[in-house]
């Protein structure tokens, strides 16, 4: 328990003291007790103390301390009993915030380093929440210019639905994400208002077309020119057959419509004609066909093409009239028989067919992600043979769905055209560095070639006077002497032209152009001419 001083002396009454956290502070000269600062926590003046009230401020700041450890545990208690630990983010802060002001003695740290895991605990939530709702908003970027009006208008509703559930993010970041799922919506939903326009022209247009067939078929569904009214009716039903499709409501009303004429015309005209019965013999021999070759046709494994085939001889058959009743029901039971067993075996291939392309999609993404990697490489020669091989190795692997659209393929050549672009930059620079550096070492020997050269025409000079020298020495006692030292510096003259000369001759073999020799000057020609001629005017700069 804490008492109070016996003495004076503050520095002594705080060295005998002990309670939890002590190490946390210290106690100036000035009798300011100080909390040490740490990465959690910030250093301050607690208070400050005199011999007269030392042990009361002291007794103040420990039942501080313990309320705030208080507070600081019911928040604990809190924490551990809500699920989602962002509900508390503006609790933990204002905690956080308050042990950084607090005037308390005590294990401050602790709480500190508490409060410290629990925003951490928040941050990586948020984050991740951030990171959801990041994935979400560029999704729906990628959606905004896609004509696949339906499904991508549930996907978009779908995003909002997800977005809810992402959880919590700073209001700040979090209105700029949703700023941009709603300008890519905005960008769809307009595509989409305008394109459903565009569509309602065409369907307004085909609906005026038809109704112009209809009136057409009422007009003469009470005809007695049988001939001519079939004639008219066949190239109706053609014309009606070259329209695209308008309302649905009307469609159907306006099909209905023109059946209905139709119907009421060729009804007369069996009962006008006495024929019914033959043809109706006609048509069920027209229908036996058709299911004939329905039947011919069930087990093919052309699917496009039987597809288009069992769609003809479904319009076909809908086109022939009635047949006896008794016969009726089992042509149209067979005739269903043979297209549902032919688009039951097509549903399971193209099933299975999705399932190798789904397989073939994967193969693709690792070749594409590989080739992403590999763009930006500099092992030119080791990441060309690679890029080549993923390339023919793509067109082993067969097709994908057509849902993942080109992005893949894009991707993949986009990688391949920026690296070998950038390839041949590297290149380019290559030579063009190669280039300088040749012309700098030109530069440098062709001084080198004018300094030689003009050392050489010294040395040659200095030779001719060494020789006239010799040839002019006055007989004496220092005759023999002075012949021997100018016998020395001829042929120590002599070996150093030709060692300049052998210098000479290899810059200028090293610069000569890579020529036919019947092309290219002699440099040495040059400066054996000058050497021999005497002619002070010659330089070898022709020879670069």
């Amino acid at each position: 328990m804490l008492q109070e001083p016996v003495t004076s002396d503050l520095s002594t009454w705080w060295d005998t003291l002990s309670f939890t956290g002590k190490e946390l502070f210290r106690l100036d000269e000035s009798g300011d007790i100080v909390l040490l600062a740490d990465s959690n926590i910030t250093g301050r003046v607690i208070a400050t103390v005199s011999a007269e009230n030392s042990g009361a401020v002291l007794t103040t700041l420990r039942e501080k301390y313990a309320a705030t450890e208080a507070k600081i545990y019911e928040l604990e208690v809190e924490w551990l009993a809500t699920d989602d630990k962002t509900k508390l983010a503006d609790k933990v802060a204002q905690a956080k915030e308050y042990l950084q002001t607090v005037a308390a003695v005590g294990d401050l740290k602790k709480l500190a380093l508490l409060v410290h895991d629990w925003e951490h605990t928040i941050y990586t939530i948020t984050e991740a929440n951030y990171a959801a709702k990041l994935k979400l908003a560029e999704m729906a970027e990628s959606l905004a210019e896609s004509e696949d009006w339906k499904n991508v208008t549930q996907i978009l509703k779908d995003i909002g639905d997800k977005w809810k559930e992402a959880g919590y993010v700073n209001k700040s970041r979090n209105e700029k994400l949703w700023a941009r799922v709603e300008a890519a919506r905005k960008v769809f939903h307009d595509r989409k208002r305008l394109q459903h326009k565009e569509e309602e022209k065409d369907m307004l247009h085909n609906l005026d077309l038809k109704i112009d067939l209809v009136e057409q078929a009422e007009s003469i569904a009470a005809s007695t020119d049988w001939k001519k009214t079939t004639d008219t009716f066949i190239r109706l039903t053609e014309e009606w057959k070259t329209i695209g499709h308008t309302l649905n409501k009307k469609n159907e009303e306006l099909w209905q419509r023109f059946i209905t004429a139709k119907n009421v015309f060729f009804d007369r005209k069996k009962e006008h004609s006495g024929k019914i019965h033959i043809e109706q013999q006609a048509n069920y021999a027209i229908k036996q066909a058709i299911v004939e070759k329905a039947e011919a046709l069930k087990e093919s494994t052309d699917w496009a093409k039987t597809t288009q085939a069992y769609a003809a001889l479904s319009e076909e058959w809908k086109n022939t009239g009635r047949v006896p009743k008794d016969k009726g029901d089992d042509l149209w039971t067979a005739f269903n028989a043979a297209k549902d067993q032919f688009f039951g075996a097509k549903k399971l291939h193209f099933d299975a067919q999705r399932s190798v392309q789904e397989e073939n999609y994967k193969l693709k993404k690792e070749i594409h992600d590989r080739a992403q990697w590999l763009k930006n490489s500099t092992q030119w020669g080791n990441a060309s043979a690679e890029l080549n091989e993923l390339f023919e190795e793509w067109k082993t692997i067969g097709p994908i769905p057509h849902s993942y659209g080109d992005e893949l393929w894009e991707g993949f050549i986009a990688a391949r055209k920026h690296f070998f672009a950038r390839k041949d930059a590297n290149r380019e620079q290559r030579r063009q560095q190669d280039e300088e550096q040749k012309a700098a070492r030109i530069a440098h020997d062709k001084a080198q070639v004018h300094k030689l050269f003009a050392e050489i025409k010294e040395e040659e000079e200095n030779l001719a006077d060494f020789h006239i020298s010799i040839n002019n020495i006055t007989p004496g006692k220092k005759a023999a002497e002075l012949k021997s030292h100018l016998e020395k510096l001829i042929a120590d003259t002599t070996v150093k032209i030709k060692r300049m000369k052998e210098k000479y001759e290899a810059i200028m073999a090293e610069d000569k152009p890579k020529e036919p020799a019947a092309t290219a000057s002699a440099p040495e020609a040059t400066v054996v001419s000058v050497a021999e001629t005497g002619n002070t005017e010659q330089t070898p700069e022709g020879n670069n």
